[in-house]
């Protein structure tokens, strides 16, 4: 007889936190990036040397990127997939073992000058291609053929990780090379993907639920399809050519598409809720990144690095926080409305990155910013840690 994911999910007699993909990969990648963000502390003000064989600028980007992203990515896709497949999800021994291979590749990573060259590029390539098979048999099996694009952009994401680990071999600066560009690009696109599809659908529901007339634009129509194929080609000819006025033009194009898409989507109606607004705010990152960063191309601005954590801290960090809480409260029988402390770890990420923007004029601001940044994900584990460790109810 065949068993329901609620079914499978009770079958399971171990662990809470192996119960469900978004549990182990939420809690401890969070937990990552605090503990990543206090080492990065460490090295900026102390001299603190890393026992890694990327320079400090290299590891940070890429324990944030590949590493902290990586594992919010398979708590999402693991946790989505049973919905759109139909099929039973992760759980139990299957689950640890996916979870176990992600810390192998961090642990390897951050202690890689001490191990074999090669041993932690296997280790840490390894997570995503054992992510996507998973994806693959889970798609083929139940015929969800829409959701191959995302699978691609997970096999991009992954090309950009060895990528990454190929320029630093080679004694380059990868922090600044087409590995970490294509990687970004890629989150991006991912966002504009994902977030396409999520964001109308909870704002009409919350919306629906509050009597509201209004109703954002429904997802997926032509309009949207056009920015995605013109988001695809102008974050590619940024990753290939960052220094282009092809380049600069191509991104400021797509910032106004996308704050025309965003807007059509009704967010200013969602003020009221915190765990609507909150999606909308880290979309609105996009746009405010490819308009900043394709300004700084145009302009040669020595601001370009800043305008790129806009993408990097403000749409990867706020949309993974918004759809991690969210995520979080549904599967876990709570209301879905954020309280207080909800809303400081919101507050706490978006002051992070507006910090880390003003630090180029005053370079205080660039403690400031972590500090907010500790406060935003150590602060989600102390919040909705017990949730994912021991709270059992989900749907």
């Amino acid at each position: 007889m065949t068993q329901t994911s609620a079914q499978q999910m009770r079958a399971w007699q171990g662990a809470a936190l192996f119960s469900f993909g978004f549990r182990p990969f939420f809690l401890f990648g969070t937990l990552w990036a605090g503990f990543a963000m206090g080492l990065w502390i460490a090295v900026i003000t102390g001299g603190h040397v890393l026992p890694t064989r990327f320079d400090p600028v290299a590891w940070h980007a890429h324990e944030f990127l590949f590493g902290y992203l990586g594992a919010v990515l398979a708590g999402f896709l693991l946790t989505a997939m049973p919905n759109w497949t139909g099929r039973l999800p992760l759980v139990g021994r299957p689950l640890m073992a996916l979870f176990g291979l992600w810390a192998l590749g961090r642990i390897a990573v951050l202690f890689s000058a001490h191990l074999p060259q090669g041993v932690a590029v296997t280790l840490d390539l390894a997570f995503p291609v054992v992510l996507g098979a998973v994806i693959l048999r889970e798609i083929m099996a139940g015929k969800n053929w829409r959701n191959l694009l995302v699978l691609g952009l997970l096999a991009l994401f992954t090309l950009a990780n060895a990528l990454f680990h190929l320029e630093a071999a080679r004694g380059g600066a990868p922090a600044q090379g087409l590995g970490l560009r294509l990687g970004l690009a890629t989150a991006v696109m991912m966002i504009a993907v994902i977030g396409g599809r999520i964001i109308p659908s909870f704002t009409r529901n919350w919306l629906a639920r509050e009597g509201h007339p209004a109703r954002p634009a429904p997802p997926m129509q032509k309009f949207d399809k056009l920015v995605l194929l013109a988001s695809l080609a102008g974050l590619l000819c940024w990753a290939l050519w960052p220094a282009s006025p092809l380049s600069g033009l191509a991104l400021l194009g797509l910032g106004l598409l996308h704050l025309t898409r965003l807007a059509r989507w009704q967010g200013h109606r969602t003020l009221r809720e915190p765990l609507v607004w909150v999606l909308h705010a880290g979309y609105a990152m996009v746009p405010v990144g490819a308009l900043a960063l394709g300004a700084a191309i145009l302009t040669g601005g020595a601001w370009a690095a800043a305008a790129q954590h806009i993408w990097m801290a403000g749409a990867i960090g706020g949309m993974t926080l918004a759809v991690m809480t969210r995520a979080t409260l549904g599967h876990t029988g709570q209301p879905l409305t954020a309280g207080p402390a909800t809303v400081v770890l919101y507050l706490a990420l978006f002051g992070s990155v507006a910090a880390r923007l003003g630090a180029g004029i005053t370079p205080w601001l660039t403690s400031l910013s972590a500090l907010l940044w500790l406060a935003a994900f150590l602060g989600y584990a102390l919040t909705y840690g017990p949730l994912l460790a021991f709270a059992r109810k989900e749907h």
